[in-house]
């Protein structure tokens, strides 16, 4: 390869770098505010409640019942007519009774 591609390519992969360090920011949560959110996703979990989670950057809100919580992956598992969705832990901003 010649110089000018090196030089070309590193300034290309820097402007992608940068244009996804410009992109939306998740919204910050305190402490209180995350157990909250964690012991209300296990209630709903282990009284097999029809919730609603409000998710961050998502358009749709996703609508069903928690089947599973993976700590490995820090997804929370959600059944909905036979479709499962996974929802990363932190992105999840709400959860609500089906019905709100």
């Amino acid at each position: 390869m010649l110089p000018e591609h090196i030089l070309a390519i590193n300034k290309q992969r820097e402007d992608l770098d940068m244009a996804k360090a410009k992109g939306p920011k998740r919204p910050t949560r305190d402490e209180f505010e995350m157990e909250e959110l964690g012991e209300r996703l296990v209630e709903a979990q282990q009284e097999e409640l029809q919730i609603k989670l409000i998710v961050w950057n998502w358009d749709q809100p996703v609508i069903g019942k928690i089947t599973k919580m993976d700590s490995r992956t820090k997804s929370v598992h959600v059944v909905n007519h036979g479709n499962m969705i996974k929802v990363p832990f932190m992105d999840i901003m709400k959860v609500q009774s089906a019905g709100s």
